[in-house]
């Protein structure tokens, strides 16, 4: 419930406490008298005052509300002699609130309640009296019962009417949004298995090309001029269907911008990045002259990226230590930072480490990570020979 709310409902209570302060001095004879010595002004007052207090809680506690009121009007007849008209105005708002804004449980209580409490006066009053003081009871307490009653449910019912159509169009309009990312994606892998058969054609065709230049025994030069222009523009056809399926499965993306493939040798900025987070970031860089093939290196940039935001993330402040090398026919990439007291959770669910351990499978590399001697270890290595 909203402090305005909440504002409102003791404006409300403050209204209602005014209305029947001048109706007690203005009118006092609009009242229930119930034949006993009149009490104090001053007691009226206090007796209505605890009355509209009950209106306070009308939406954060309305069956608490209901009580308090309830309590104060049960109590008039007995410390003033009489039921002033604002206690029955702040009554009638109690019980309509109790019944608009509490569970569906207990709105259906207060009903029965009330229902109960009309049939039981009204069945005094036949019984003590006659039947004309019955009907005058049964009215009288219908107006001050059934009427707030019956429009609250009806307000009730319309609200939940409502909410019921609202809840089922944002359903249905969830649905179809689900149904058209559904049929977009179906058609896009449509179109890029189109493609990769395209692809797979024009490359099958440059294999056959080049091999036949390759093993043709006295080739003229005209002839291998030709083979190698077919071949160039073999190329130049699956590079173009190839650039055009990637456009189309990035198609979500298209308002990323178009950079080239990041690499270790951007590894320094990718490192300022991570002391800007307040890690202290070292490098020791092993690596011989030479380039990598580009998915490799790209599979190092991503692990180096990862395990650095891992670390400010769980170890914020750590030392982190990044260690390069090359071995074996291997990339090996290993990331240590401390570990920290007290760090806080963030949280994680694996999937950077699951994502990173696919990532170096795609490449024939493999990828482990851990705690060790006070510190969170992520090891890699990744084969730096195209395999053939």
């Amino acid at each position: 419930m909203s402090a305005r709310e909440v504002y409102e409902d003791v404006l409300r209570a403050l209204l209602l406490l005014a209305i029947g302060v001048a109706l007690l001095f203005v009118v006092p004879d609009a009242a229930v008298q119930w034949g006993g010595p009149p009490g104090s002004t001053g007691g009226a007052v206090g007796v209505l005052a605890v009355a509209c207090s009950g209106v306070v809680l009308r939406r954060r506690r309305p069956v608490a509300g209901l009580l308090v009121t309830t309590a104060a009007l049960v109590a008039s007849p007995f410390v003033v002699g009489a039921t002033h008209t604002g206690m029955l105005l702040a009554f009638g708002e109690v019980l309509y609130s109790a019944v608009l804004h509490s569970s569906r449980r207990a709105s259906r209580w207060v009903c029965a309640a009330a229902g109960a409490v009309v049939a039981l006066l009204a069945l005094r009053s036949l019984l003590l009296e006659d039947a004309a003081a019955a009907v005058r009871t049964l009215m009288s307490l219908g107006l001050l019962l059934a009427v707030p009653v019956w429009w609250a449910q009806e307000v009730r019912q319309h609200r939940e009417r409502a909410d019921a159509e609202h809840d089922r169009a944002e359903q249905e309009r969830r649905m179809a949004e689900l149904d058209r990312a559904a049929a977009v994606t179906a058609e896009r892998n449509r179109m890029a298995r189109d493609l990769h058969d395209v692809i797979a054609g024009q490359l099958s065709a440059i294999a056959l090309q080049s091999e036949a230049a390759l093993t043709v025994p006295g080739a003229d030069p005209e002839t291998l001029r030709r083979v190698l222009a077919q071949v160039r523009r073999g190329s130049v056809a699956s590079l173009a269907e190839m650039r055009t399926m990637i456009g189309l499965l990035r198609a979500d993306g298209a308002d990323e911008p178009r950079t080239a493939p990041a690499g270790l040798d951007r590894v320094e900025a990718l490192l300022d990045a991570g002391r800007a987070s307040g890690l202290r970031v070292d490098l020791d860089d092993r690596r011989p002259p030479g380039d990598l093939p580009a998915a490799v290196d790209l599979a190092a940039y991503r692990i180096v990226q990862e395990s650095l935001t891992n670390a400010a993330k769980h170890a914020p402040g750590s030392t982190v230590r990044v260690v390069l090398r090359q071995e074996g026919g291997e990339l090996r990439v290993e990331v240590a930072n401390d570990l920290v007291d007290g760090a806080p959770d963030g949280g994680g669910t694996g999937t950077g480490l699951l994502g990173l351990t696919e990532r170096a499978a795609a490449v024939g590399g493999r990828v482990v990570a851990g705690p060790g001697d006070r510190a969170w270890t992520v090891r890699a290595a990744l084969p730096t020979a195209v395999p053939r």
